[in-house]
């Protein structure tokens, strides 16, 4: 009997920032918990944002990085899946994450069933009402003109710019994200309820809000933010198709239940 009964889910480690040392430690810290939960996971979701900055030319990709790198590739290697969600820092990926690691790569949300349970998985920037300065911006960004016009600057340009842009962000300050005020100022949440008047899932699992969240949306349904893994080192499990947020090497240990 296989002993590979867990899917795991974690998402926004925002590698690169603040600097150096910080993400150097996180990343040591990453591929610890990766090391425990090679060992009993069926599948592994990174749902988006792992690197705060990412971008692939045709022959060049971002120094540094190498043990996460290393630790993902080893377990695509030994047969468990791992898939990977692009976020709103690291969307520029064509292809060597998935031919050099081994990752299943997503730039949309999925529906999946897993464990007999129906689930919609997505990083969830630019879903939900409101927020169309950043809609606007992520359409710039996904052009393949825009692309090809940033391909053309050299590396270290580009990636001044970027790591300027980046360095404005909460993450890269330390700063925790917004704090919860309540589950009708949520958008993902109301972007889920919205799909559950149509079709029916059982988990609705998101990273981006930076906030771990357990929200019971209605008696068979919840909502799930992942959190992230500057502040709080949350992740998800799904076992017997039961959803637990946990925290690895935390003080932190409760997630807000509403």
């Amino acid at each position: 009997m296989s002993t590979k009964t867990k899917i795991y889910f974690a998402s926004d480690f925002h590698l690169g920032a603040p600097n150096h040392k910080q993400s150097l430690e996180r990343e040591r810290c990453i591929v610890s918990w990766l090391d425990e939960v090679k060992k009993d996971a069926s599948e592994i979701y990174l749902v988006g944002d792992v690197f705060d900055f990412w971008y692939e030319w045709k022959r060049a990709v971002p120094r540094g990085h190498v043990r996460i790198l290393g630790k993902l590739a080893e377990i695509c290697d030994s047969g468990i899946p791992v898939h990977f969600f692009t976020g709103n820092h690291d969307l520029w990926t064509f292809g060597y994450l998935e031919e050099e690691i081994g990752m299943k790569v997503y730039r949309d949300p999925i529906q999946v069933n897993l464990q007999g349970k129906s689930c919609f998985i997505g990083h969830g920037d630019g879903l939900g009402p409101g927020d169309y300065k950043y809609k606007l911006l992520k359409k710039v960004f996904t052009s393949g003109l825009c692309q090809w016009l940033f391909s053309r600057l050299h590396p270290n340009a580009s990636f001044g710019l970027a790591n300027y842009f980046s360095s404005k962000s909460r993450i890269a300050n330390n700063e925790k994200d917004a704090v919860f005020n309540g589950e009708e100022n949520e958008w993902l949440v109301d972007y889920s309820k919205e799909i559950l008047k149509k079709t029916h899932y059982d988990y609705f699992i998101f990273g981006h809000r930076h906030l771990p969240l357990d929200i019971q949306l209605s008696k068979t349904s919840t909502y799930i933010n992942l959190g992230e893994w500057v502040n709080y080192n949350s992740y998800g499990v799904l076992e017997n198709g039961l959803f637990e947020l946990k925290f690895h090497q935390s003080n932190y240990t409760k997630a807000i239940n509403k």
